[in-house]
Protein backbone atom coordinates (compact mmCIF):
# COMPACT_ATOMS: atom_id res chain seq x y z
CA UNK A 1 0.00 0.00 0.00
CA UNK A 2 1.33 3.38 -0.67
CA UNK A 3 0.49 5.38 1.86
CA UNK A 4 2.67 2.87 4.25
CA UNK A 5 5.78 3.13 1.62
CA UNK A 6 8.47 5.08 4.08
CA UNK A 7 11.03 4.92 1.10
CA UNK A 8 13.17 8.13 1.54
CA UNK A 9 12.49 8.76 5.06
CA UNK A 10 14.71 8.32 7.65
CA UNK A 11 13.32 6.50 11.50
CA UNK A 12 15.03 6.60 14.42
CA UNK A 13 13.80 3.62 16.70
CA UNK A 14 14.79 4.07 20.37
CA UNK A 15 15.08 0.98 21.97
CA UNK A 16 15.50 -0.63 18.69
CA UNK A 17 17.69 -3.28 20.02
CA UNK A 18 15.91 -6.06 20.97
CA UNK A 19 11.89 -7.11 21.43
CA UNK A 20 9.09 -4.87 20.05
CA UNK A 21 11.35 -2.34 18.99
CA UNK A 22 13.42 -4.60 17.23
CA UNK A 23 10.19 -5.65 15.48
CA UNK A 24 8.86 -1.88 14.68
CA UNK A 25 12.40 -1.28 13.25
CA UNK A 26 12.55 -3.89 10.66
CA UNK A 27 9.01 -3.18 9.28
CA UNK A 28 10.29 0.21 8.81
CA UNK A 29 13.34 -0.73 7.10
CA UNK A 30 11.06 -3.41 4.90
CA UNK A 31 8.85 -0.11 3.96
CA UNK A 32 12.23 1.38 2.71
CA UNK A 33 13.15 3.82 5.53
CA UNK A 34 16.87 3.68 6.46
CA UNK A 35 16.23 3.16 10.05
CA UNK A 36 18.67 4.27 13.10
CA UNK A 37 18.38 2.13 16.59
CA UNK A 38 19.48 3.17 19.69
CA UNK A 39 20.44 0.61 22.29
CA UNK A 40 21.91 -0.01 25.79
CA UNK A 41 24.96 -1.87 24.77
CA UNK A 42 27.96 -0.64 22.94
CA UNK A 43 28.49 -2.05 19.56
CA UNK A 44 25.54 -4.31 17.25
CA UNK A 45 28.01 -7.14 17.51
CA UNK A 46 27.16 -7.00 21.83
CA UNK A 47 23.90 -8.21 20.33
CA UNK A 48 24.94 -11.16 18.62
CA UNK A 49 23.33 -14.48 19.65
CA UNK A 50 20.25 -12.35 21.55
CA UNK A 51 17.13 -13.79 20.98
CA UNK A 52 14.87 -11.25 19.85
CA UNK A 53 17.47 -9.45 18.84
CA UNK A 54 18.44 -8.76 14.75
CA UNK A 55 20.31 -5.52 13.56
CA UNK A 56 21.65 -6.48 9.86
CA UNK A 57 20.62 -3.25 7.91
CA UNK A 58 20.00 -1.06 10.72
CA UNK A 59 22.31 1.75 11.73
CA UNK A 60 23.10 1.05 15.57
CA UNK A 61 24.21 3.44 18.27
CA UNK A 62 24.71 2.50 22.03
CA UNK A 63 23.03 5.01 24.20
CA UNK A 64 22.18 5.30 27.71
CA UNK A 65 18.73 7.56 26.93
CA UNK A 66 19.07 7.90 31.45
CA UNK A 67 21.65 10.09 30.20
CA UNK A 68 21.00 13.17 28.93
CA UNK A 69 24.68 14.10 27.46
CA UNK A 70 24.42 10.80 25.60
CA UNK A 71 21.08 11.68 23.73
CA UNK A 72 22.55 14.83 22.95
CA UNK A 73 25.63 13.25 21.34
CA UNK A 74 24.50 10.62 19.50
CA UNK A 75 21.57 13.05 18.43
CA UNK A 76 23.87 15.06 16.31
CA UNK A 77 24.63 12.09 14.20
CA UNK A 78 20.82 12.44 12.59
CA UNK A 79 20.87 15.47 10.63
CA UNK A 80 17.39 14.73 9.53
CA UNK A 81 14.51 12.58 10.83
CA UNK A 82 10.50 11.61 9.84
CA UNK A 83 9.77 9.46 12.28
CA UNK A 84 10.64 9.08 16.12
CA UNK A 85 9.58 6.02 17.66
CA UNK A 86 9.82 5.94 21.49
CA UNK A 87 9.94 2.26 22.83
CA UNK A 88 12.33 2.64 25.73
CA UNK A 89 11.71 0.62 29.14
CA UNK A 90 12.88 -0.89 31.67
CA UNK A 91 11.46 -2.73 35.42
CA UNK A 92 12.79 -3.91 38.27
CA UNK A 93 11.36 -6.87 39.98
CA UNK A 94 11.24 -8.07 44.02
CA UNK A 95 9.45 -5.03 44.53
CA UNK A 96 12.91 -3.07 43.92
CA UNK A 97 10.85 -0.37 42.37
CA UNK A 98 9.46 0.77 45.64
CA UNK A 99 13.16 1.87 46.90
CA UNK A 100 14.13 4.96 45.53
CA UNK A 101 17.21 3.18 43.82
CA UNK A 102 14.98 1.29 41.77
CA UNK A 103 12.01 3.97 41.42
CA UNK A 104 14.39 6.79 40.20
CA UNK A 105 16.02 4.34 37.20
CA UNK A 106 12.62 3.18 36.30
CA UNK A 107 11.49 6.69 36.19
CA UNK A 108 14.74 8.55 34.48
CA UNK A 109 14.12 5.84 31.29
CA UNK A 110 10.95 5.05 30.87
CA UNK A 111 9.15 8.61 32.04
CA UNK A 112 12.05 11.54 31.62
CA UNK A 113 13.77 10.37 28.66
CA UNK A 114 10.89 10.33 26.55
CA UNK A 115 10.41 13.92 27.13
CA UNK A 116 14.78 14.30 26.53
CA UNK A 117 14.29 13.25 22.96
CA UNK A 118 11.03 14.41 22.01
CA UNK A 119 12.72 17.92 22.48
CA UNK A 120 15.98 16.91 21.22
CA UNK A 121 14.39 16.27 18.06
CA UNK A 122 11.49 18.46 18.05
CA UNK A 123 13.31 21.20 15.73
CA UNK A 124 13.98 17.99 13.40
CA UNK A 125 10.57 16.90 13.45
CA UNK A 126 9.31 20.31 13.18
CA UNK A 127 10.99 20.53 10.02
CA UNK A 128 10.15 17.19 8.17
CA UNK A 129 6.37 17.27 9.30
CA UNK A 130 6.99 14.28 11.06
CA UNK A 131 5.78 12.44 13.83
CA UNK A 132 6.43 10.93 17.41
CA UNK A 133 5.35 7.42 18.25
CA UNK A 134 5.72 6.70 22.26
CA UNK A 135 5.13 3.13 23.40
CA UNK A 136 3.59 2.57 26.26
CA UNK A 137 1.43 -0.48 28.35
CA UNK A 138 -1.62 -1.28 29.44
CA UNK A 139 -0.26 -0.93 32.58
CA UNK A 140 -0.58 3.13 32.14
CA UNK A 141 -4.19 1.96 32.46
CA UNK A 142 -4.69 -0.11 35.17
CA UNK A 143 -2.95 -1.09 38.84
CA UNK A 144 0.72 -2.71 38.41
CA UNK A 145 1.24 -3.54 42.45
CA UNK A 146 4.37 -5.21 42.05
CA UNK A 147 6.05 -2.40 40.17
CA UNK A 148 4.81 1.05 41.26
CA UNK A 149 7.26 2.99 38.92
CA UNK A 150 6.82 1.00 35.37
CA UNK A 151 2.70 1.82 36.26
CA UNK A 152 3.34 5.31 36.74
CA UNK A 153 6.12 5.69 34.38
CA UNK A 154 3.02 4.03 31.82
CA UNK A 155 0.78 6.23 32.82
CA UNK A 156 2.70 9.40 32.46
CA UNK A 157 4.39 8.22 28.72
CA UNK A 158 0.23 7.92 28.25
CA UNK A 159 -0.09 11.75 29.24
CA UNK A 160 2.41 12.74 28.13
CA UNK A 161 1.46 11.70 24.39
CA UNK A 162 -1.73 13.51 24.86
CA UNK A 163 -0.18 16.46 25.98
CA UNK A 164 2.59 16.70 23.04
CA UNK A 165 -0.03 15.68 20.74
CA UNK A 166 -1.65 19.19 21.74
CA UNK A 167 1.30 21.16 22.06
CA UNK A 168 2.59 20.51 18.53
CA UNK A 169 0.15 19.31 16.51
CA UNK A 170 0.07 23.31 14.96
CA UNK A 171 3.82 22.90 14.24
CA UNK A 172 2.97 19.85 12.10
CA UNK A 173 4.41 17.42 14.39
CA UNK A 174 2.21 14.72 14.85
CA UNK A 175 2.21 12.64 18.55
CA UNK A 176 0.63 9.63 19.02
CA UNK A 177 1.21 6.76 21.17
CA UNK A 178 0.55 2.80 21.28
CA UNK A 179 0.13 0.52 24.67
CA UNK A 180 1.61 -2.94 23.92
CA UNK A 181 -0.40 -5.37 26.26
CA UNK A 182 1.36 -9.11 26.84
CA UNK A 183 4.58 -9.85 24.33
CA UNK A 184 7.35 -11.94 24.96
CA UNK A 185 10.11 -9.70 25.55
CA UNK A 186 12.94 -9.21 28.24
CA UNK A 187 10.70 -7.28 30.27
CA UNK A 188 7.88 -9.97 30.52
CA UNK A 189 10.05 -13.10 30.62
CA UNK A 190 9.34 -13.28 34.40
CA UNK A 191 5.83 -14.14 33.28
CA UNK A 192 6.30 -15.68 29.75
CA UNK A 193 8.86 -17.86 30.58
CA UNK A 194 6.87 -19.34 33.71
CA UNK A 195 4.42 -21.82 32.52
CA UNK A 196 2.11 -21.46 35.32
CA UNK A 197 1.86 -17.38 35.25
CA UNK A 198 2.01 -17.71 31.03
CA UNK A 199 -1.34 -19.80 31.34
CA UNK A 200 -3.06 -17.84 33.60
CA UNK A 201 -1.92 -14.60 31.65
CA UNK A 202 -3.39 -16.51 28.49
CA UNK A 203 -6.47 -17.21 29.78
CA UNK A 204 -7.21 -13.04 30.97
CA UNK A 205 -6.73 -12.77 26.83
CA UNK A 206 -9.89 -12.44 24.69
CA UNK A 207 -7.52 -13.76 21.63
CA UNK A 208 -6.09 -16.61 23.52
CA UNK A 209 -2.52 -15.34 22.48
CA UNK A 210 0.43 -13.17 23.24
CA UNK A 211 1.20 -10.33 20.85
CA UNK A 212 4.25 -10.38 18.95
CA UNK A 213 6.70 -7.43 17.32
CA UNK A 214 5.07 -7.55 14.20
CA UNK A 215 1.62 -7.22 16.07
CA UNK A 216 3.02 -3.59 17.24
CA UNK A 217 4.99 -2.72 14.03
CA UNK A 218 1.78 -2.70 12.47
CA UNK A 219 -0.18 -0.28 14.65
CA UNK A 220 3.07 1.88 14.75
CA UNK A 221 3.01 2.08 10.72
CA UNK A 222 0.02 3.10 10.70
CA UNK A 223 0.37 5.98 12.97
CA UNK A 224 3.47 6.78 11.08
CA UNK A 225 1.45 7.48 7.55
CA UNK A 226 -0.64 9.52 6.30
CA UNK A 227 -3.50 7.01 6.94
CA UNK A 228 -3.58 8.68 10.27
CA UNK A 229 -2.98 11.94 9.18
CA UNK A 230 -5.56 13.60 11.40
CA UNK A 231 -4.82 11.64 14.56
CA UNK A 232 -3.22 13.42 17.06
CA UNK A 233 -2.32 12.69 20.78
CA UNK A 234 -4.08 9.23 21.38
CA UNK A 235 -3.18 6.13 22.30
CA UNK A 236 -4.24 3.24 20.59
CA UNK A 237 -4.50 0.13 22.78
CA UNK A 238 -3.04 -2.76 21.19
CA UNK A 239 -3.57 -6.03 23.55
CA UNK A 240 -5.79 -8.97 22.06
CA UNK A 241 -8.59 -7.26 24.21
CA UNK A 242 -6.87 -7.81 27.59
CA UNK A 243 -7.86 -4.58 29.37
CA UNK A 244 -11.41 -4.87 27.93
CA UNK A 245 -12.44 -6.25 31.57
Amino acid sequence: MQALDFTGKVVLVVGGSSGIGNGIAHSFRNQGAQVHVWGTRPSAADYDGVEGSELSGLVYDGVDVADRAQITRSAAAIARLDVLILCQGTVVYRRGEFEPEGWDRVMAVNLDSLMDCARTFHDRLAASQGSIIIVSSVSGFQSNRGNPAYAASKAGAVSLTKTLGEAWAREGIRVNGLAPGLVATKLTAITTENPQRREGALRAIPMGRMGTPEDMAGAALFLASPLAAYVAGQTLIVDGGLSLS
